[in-house]
């Protein structure tokens, strides 16, 4: 039996010129094939170069693109995978003063957070409005999402590379 198959995006919003190649090659890798990007100036940071990459997969591929390209200093990226009829979607953002942050996603590319993780959340921040806040901020990845937005807004006119892999 196939493995199920699933879509995703890559967006690398910022890179150093000097590393595009290993970032080529590392998703690469992790795609199963030798891979060449369109990189176009990222007009947010002087010297940096922008990307988006769709690919089609096996579940678990944007993990594997997420984890070759995690901690590399000055990379700014997302992955998302979509949802199956057998998989929950998710979203990997990366930037190099934050790290990495994973979250489930619906359909609609809304963060779901689970039951478990609110209930722990409410009891870290007791009766503290603000501390509270603070939590729910953390589990919808908001450091990440503030520090990338100036970089995604640049990104309606970048080009598209599709990448395919199944089975």
């Amino acid at each position: 039996m196939a493995p199920a198959v699933t879509n995703g995006m890559l967006y690398v919003h910022s890179a150093p010129r000097a590393l595009c190649p290993h970032i080529e090659w590392a998703a690469g890798g992790a795609i199963g094939r030798a891979l060449t990007f369109q990189w176009i100036d990222q007009p947010v940071m002087d010297g940096a170069l922008r990307t988006e990459v769709a690919w089609q997969g096996p579940i678990g591929m944007g993990a594997k693109i997420a984890s070759a390209l995690r901690g590399w200093e000055h990379l700014r990226f997302e992955v998302t995978e979509e949802q199956t009829s057998v998989s929950d979607g998710g979203r990997w953002m990366h930037t190099p003063d934050l790290g990495i942050f994973y979250s489930q996603i619906d359909v609609a590319g809304n963060v779901v957070i689970s039951e478990d993780r609110i209930r722990a959340a409410i009891e870290t921040a007791g009766v503290n409005p603000l501390q509270l806040h603070r939590e729910m901020r953390l589990l919808l990845g908001q450091a990440w999402d503030d520090e990338l937005e100036p970089f995604r807004l640049t990104g309606d006119a970048s080009p598209v590379v599709w990448l395919h892999r199944v089975g």
